[in-house]
Formats: C-alpha cells, structure tokens, sequence
C-alpha cells in the first residue's frame, strides 16, 4: 500500500478557523434546504394530510428498504427563481428490493405538484441518469400538470419527459409509475408509458381532459371517477397493471414490481468488509479550504480522507505538480483522480492530464475529478510555450472519455478550467458541488477588472476623459454581482450541479454515485479520441 502522508494539524488556528467557516456556509445551507422540505408550507400539508395523504419524502421512506440511503438530487433546483425552493419535485437514488432505482415523487403541497420549468428541468435531469446508468426509473405521481401561467416555458421541451420514459422501455430499462392522485393532461402520458402502472381506489385520477375541459370540449357530463379514476382503468380502460387499496399497499405493490423485474447489475458490488476506510478522520476535511481561495491548499489532504486506507498511487508525481493525479479505491470500486493542486493548469498538467485520461479508458477505470482551479495559464510566454493547444488536448481528452466521471467542486472552478475538469456541459454521470465552491468565467475581481480596463482604454481613444468615480462604482456592483452568481447555492438552483453537499459527505456520496454507474457497463474509448495538436 502507498498510504498518504497527512500534513494536516487539525489542532492549528488556521484549520480552526477554517472548519469555523465551513460550518457557518453549512449552517446557511441547512437553511436553504429547509425551505425545499417545507414543500409549500404549513397550510398546504396540514390540507395535504387532512385527506390522509402521505407527503412525497415520506412516500420514498416507504419505498426504499429499511436502513439503506436516499441520495437525494437537485434539492435546491429553483432556488433564485420565482418558484419555491426544490421546483415541487423530489429526485434521488435509492435502493428498492435490493435493485438501485431512480425514484421522482411530485410534491402535491406545492401548487397541486404542477410542473414548472424547473420541475421540467430536475426530472429530465433524473430520467438522463436512469438511461446513463440502466437504473429502474420509478415515478409516484400526484401533479395536475403543467403550471398554467409558465405554459411557454413547459409545453415545448416537455414532450421530452414521455420521450424519454418510451427510450428508456426501449432501452430495457424498467419504468414504473404510482398515482397517488391526479395525473392529467400531458402527465396522464406518464403512467400511459411506463412499463408497470399502479393506481389507488379513489384517490388516482387519469385522464386527458378532466370534467371541466370536456365540458367546454364536447358538452359531455362526466365525472372523475368514471372519466379516469383508478377502478375504471383497471376493469375498463386497461391502463392500471395493479389497483391498490390505499397508499401503503400502492407503495407494496411497487416493491413488488420491482423484486420481480429481473434487473441485474452490470458488475457485482465488491466486498464492503474490503473497502477499508480512510486513515484520517473526515471531520477533518471540514477545515481544509481556506475562505479565501486565492490561498492554494494540498487535495492529497482530501484524497486521503475520502480513498479506501488512504491508499493513493500517483502517477507523474513530479510532472505538472499544480494537478494531482493517481490511482485508488473508493468503497471498493477503482478510481482515477484528477485534483487540483496550486489552481492553475499550464501546458505540463494539461497534457499529464491527458494521458491520465487515456490510461484510466484503457483500463476502463472511472474517473473522479476534484476541482479547485483557476484556469489555464495567461501571459505571453505561456501562450508562446502552446497553452492553448495543451488547454485543448486536455479538454479533448476529457470529452471522448467513455468511462464515467464523477466530478466535486470543492473550492474554484473558472475558466476553461472548469471544462478541463469535466464541468457540467462535459457530462459528468454525477456532479456536486462543497459549500466552499464558486465557479465562474473568472473571478469577480478579475472579471470586473477586465471590464474596467477596456472602458478605460475605449475612453482613451476617444479622447475622453475617464469617470472614475463611476468606474469605482461599476466595479463594485460588477463583483457583487459575480459573486453572488459564483455561490453553490445559486448554481445548484440552475441545476449545475446534483447538489451541494457536506464535505464529510464526500466519501459516501461517491460510493452510491459508483454503485450507481456500476449498474451500466463501464467501458471506456478505444482509439476514439480526436485529433490532438502536438
């Protein structure tokens, strides 16, 4: 074993302070992700219970088996918007009769579960990851379609959502609704298409128009029992597989479903008993980012923290020292790590960067990058010295992978750095973000500076004389206006990220991530990079 040397002194007032900080950004939030499990609000579920409702956390706690995890993903979607907090949807992975599933639940306490666009937004963003990594995609429904008022924003790029449910069935991948309640107009199309319907005596409401609209349609009297309600499709229509007496037997039935699917992992989790934990205390990596992330710090102090006995083999030790990058395990499964070391990349860890990547698909090893960096070199002598093309190696390298990549921004991600470290429009199977993280085109400082120098210089050649009063007043509200849109939280709420976690979290999160993608074959590219410009 190459066990890592830990320099750290969790004793030190610099990682007191540190940690100190980090708990203060989780303390704030805590208080973000409250506001996603209040749903909406004390009035709405008070009513929501009243007619003997389960909430939609609480439907998951059923479904999943006892003592196993819920990752939870995007809780904080919407966060910024107009919309409540969590976009009236709950998304995650958990395990139901021993098979890893994809579980979406609408939140009926919000706006009756109707979908806005960033409902729209999490659950396109659940079913691509059941169809990246074969996972059994399971909704429970309860929504009375789209959110009339942001119909412009849904009716389009919502077609997608049913889509995605007939790709995945013709992918062989098992879908499976459960209505807890109405599921009408466009949603009427997800238990329509999924591959095993459950339906509630009395409570689950199917139809493409309700009694209203066929009123105005075609001046027919109906109700919503004999329109769309569960007794009807299950003797009648034929849409319900299975008719549930009330909500828990609905949620047995659905275990059911899922014990008899026969949906078998691509690989075998290896022994937990094998996976030794790390050496060093994760409570530790609470104080490891310093507040002001100018200042660099060691991500071997992380790696160690979060690999199996702090095992790390790395490779090019001596080569590109401002990228660390190695070989280990992660609850078993083998891992190649990228981490940023000093922040900036030039062209000698660009392109170590590069051969690492195709090492780890020639292995058909998946890889975790860690970010915290500022992007690639600047100046004259490193332009001339190619870091544009070693930039684009490295990106290059990073876009033909084939094996997946799990990625954590755990201090600064700017730049095309962020690219080069598989940023979120480099697909990443799983990406979160630590509540130290800010990710950007550059920094606030730098980016108003650039800005303020390019007024500077347009009012010179116009032979003007330049405001500074005003530019000292541009600047401030440019930064200001960079660093709330750098902050975890507001890109979370845009769905950047899977969510924003709690760094001792990490180890934990990317076991269920590799579990996760375990379930898909993991292979990665043979030959099939592009051209790389030497």
């Amino acid at each position: 074993m190459t066990v890592l040397h830990s320099a750290l002194d969790p004793a030190s007032p610099e990682h007191a302070a540190q940690r100190a900080e980090m708990l203060t950004k989780l303390a704030e939030l805590g208080t973000e992700h409250a506001k996603a499990l209040a749903g909406g609000g004390e009035k709405y579920v008070a009513r929501h219970r009243t007619r003997g409702k389960l909430l939609a956390r609480e439907r998951i706690e059923l479904l999943v088996d006892p003592d196993t995890p819920f990752l939870e993903l995007s809780p904080l979607a919407a966060w910024g918007s107009e919309y409540p907090v969590g976009a009236s949807m709950v998304t995650g992975i958990g395990v139901v009769e021993g098979v890893e599933c994809v579980i979406t639940a609408n939140d009926p306490t919000v706006r009756g579960g109707a979908s806005n666009p960033w409902t729209l937004k999490k659950a396109l963003r659940a079913n691509q990851i059941a169809r990246e990594n074969r996972l059994p995609l399971i909704s429970l429904v309860e929504s009375g379609g789209a959110d009339l008022p942001s119909q412009k924003e849904i009716f389009i790029p919502g077609g997608a959502l049913f889509r995605d449910l007939t790709r995945l069935s013709a992918a062989g991948i098992p879908t499976v609704a459960v209505v807890f309640g109405n599921s009408t107009a466009g949603g009427a199309y997800v238990p329509g298409m999924s591959d095993h319907t459950v339906m509630i005596s009395e409570r689950s409401k199917v139809f493409l128009g309700g009694p209203p609209l066929v009123k105005m349609a075609t001046g027919e009297e109906s109700d919503d029992e004999s329109l769309g309600g569960a007794e009807m499709h299950a003797r009648t229509s034929g849409l319900a597989d299975h008719f549930a007496v009330d909500e828990p037997d609905a949620i047995r039935q659905a275990r059911r479903i899922v014990a008899r699917l026969n949906h078998r992992k691509a690989y075998a989790d290896p022994d937990p008993v094998s996976a030794e934990p790390p050496k060093y205390d994760e409570e530790e990596l609470l104080g490891i980012v310093p507040g002001d992330l100018k200042i660099p710090f060691d991500p071997r102090e992380v790696v160690a923290r979060i690999v199996d006995g702090s095992d790390f083999d790395e490779f090019k030790p001596l080569y590109g020292p401002s990228l660390v990058t190695g070989w280990a395990r992660l609850h078993g499964y083998p891992v190649g790590v990228l981490a940023n070391a000093r922040g900036v990349l030039f062209s000698a860890e660009s392109q170590k960067a590069a051969q690492f990547i195709q090492l780890a698909n020639q292995r058909d090893i998946p890889l975790v990058f860690l970010h915290n960096t500022t992007g690639y070199m600047v100046g004259k002598e490193y332009e001339q010295g190619g870091i544009i093309k070693h930039g684009a190696m490295m990106i290059n390298a990073v876009a033909n992978s084939k094996v997946p990549h799990l990625s954590v921004l755990m201090g600064a991600s700017y730049g095309a750095g962020h690219y080069g470290m598989c940023g979120r429009a480099y697909d990443p199977r799983f990406l979160f973000a630590w509540p130290s993280a800010k990710s950007a085109v550059m920094g606030p400082q730098q980016l108003a500076g650039v800005l303020s120098i390019v007024s500077r210089a347009a009012a010179t050649a116009k032979g003007r004389p330049y405001d500074e009063d005003g530019d000292a007043a541009l600047r401030a509200m440019v930064e200001a206006q960079i660093e709330a849109e750098s902050l975890p939280v507001f890109l979370s709420g845009r769905l950047y990220d899977d969510g924003v976690i709690d760094p001792r979290d990490t180890r934990t999160v990317l076991g269920l991530c590799l579990s996760a993608v375990h379930t898909a074959p993991v292979e990665g590219v043979r030959g099939g990079f592009g051209v790389f410009r030497m």
